[in-house]
């Protein structure tokens, strides 16, 4: 009796494959959710370093973005010490910078458009939103050099007095890293290309997707600064 127990144990434990306990080659590793079991299809590894992209990213930009923070608060202590002392004269605004601010409002609105067509996965609409953004950034650019050849037309030049002085530097400093901006729209434009014709017009690439939030972020950035910049050239006292 005893025997025949051990017997049919034996043939129990033989029945049970390595395989179903998640024993066997790459199965020995840990999955994506920390079990013992065989891993996902892809590797919970690829899942974990998509997951971490957008953050990565977004910390690249802010980390960017702090210094030229920093540039610009320096810039502003010195205006706000200088403003209203000898020899100060307030120049006045020329017009076309009116254009320049509705250019760079618009801009920050076509460009959620676009990555609300990448969020969708809708080539056409990312394409187009994303090319009207990068036109009104160009334009916004455009319109800054004409409003400086303005002025220069006027007679108001970088040494003519101290507010002409941190007009030029604040603006062509604003308008240098616009100008990264756009060269960060560009190749969104062209990486886009790249990805879509490799996936068969699919834009369902989480490195675009974190690429294109962080842009998003540097843009709308360079839009608030922007406002900032013409309120405190112009309006404040």
């Amino acid at each position: 009796m005893a025997a025949t127990a051990t017997s049919t144990k034996t043939r129990a434990d033989a029945s049970i494959r390595p395989r179903d306990l998640g024993l066997t080659g790459a199965g020995k590793r840990p999955n994506g959710n920390g079990s013992r079991g065989p891993r996902p299809p892809g590797g919970g590894d690829n899942l974990r370093r998509d997951d971490l992209m957008p953050f990565q990213y977004r910390i690249g930009v802010w980390v960017g973005l702090a210094s030229i923070i920093m540039l610009f608060a320096a810039l502003t202590s010195a205006y706000v010490f200088r403003a209203g002392g000898r020899g100060w004269q307030t120049t006045p605004a020329p017009p076309l910078l009116w254009v320049s601010t509705a250019l760079i409002l618009a801009s920050s609105v076509t460009f959620e458009l676009a990555r609300n067509g990448l969020k969708r996965n809708t080539a056409a609409n990312y394409r187009h939103w994303l090319f009207v953004t990068l036109a009104l950034g160009l334009g916004f650019l455009a319109s800054q050099l004409l409003a400086w050849r303005q002025l220069v037309a006027q007679g108001v030049y970088f040494a003519s007095n101290p507010h002409s002085s941190f007009f030029y530097v604040l603006t062509s400093l604003h308008a240098l890293h616009l100008a990264g901006g756009v060269a960060a729209l560009t190749y969104l434009l062209v990486r886009t290309a790249d990805v879509w014709r490799a996936s068969g017009g699919t834009a369902a690439d989480p490195t675009l997707r974190a690429k294109a939030d962080a842009v998003g972020v540097y843009w709308h950035f360079m839009d608030v600064l922007w406002v900032y910049l013409f309120g405190l050239l112009f309006f404040w006292r």
